[in-house]
């Protein structure tokens, strides 16, 4: 599975950011290879649509899993339209997010 985390930087130690549409950056996080890699979120500067923009970015890559602190109704429900699931997590790092899911 392939699951996406809005993340404040782009290291393992980066917390989750709180902020879906306007995060920094997202950590790309394969269950089945265990690759990750964090990508710059291009909607992060749009004056207006970062929630939409953001989620084409992150359905164009495939996942099937979304981590955020917030989604607001239109991302939820834009989401939900795609069949992302949506998780929320709160002040912790991308790393003990991924060891959650190593431990599933």
């Amino acid at each position: 599975m392939k699951i996406a985390i809005s993340s404040e930087g782009n290291t393992l130690s980066s917390k989750i950011d709180p902020h879906f549409g306007r995060c920094p950056y997202f950590a790309f996080y394969d269950t089945e290879t265990g690759n990750t890699a964090f990508l710059i979120n291009p909607a992060k500067e749009v004056t207006s649509g970062a929630g939409p923009a953001a989620v084409q970015f992150i359905a164009s890559k495939k996942v099937e899993k979304v981590l955020s602190g917030e989604f607001g109704l239109k991302i939820r429900s834009l989401l939900e339209s795609l069949n992302i699931e949506m998780q929320h997590e709160r002040d912790k790092t991308i790393s003990e997010i991924i060891e959650q899911f190593k431990n599933q």
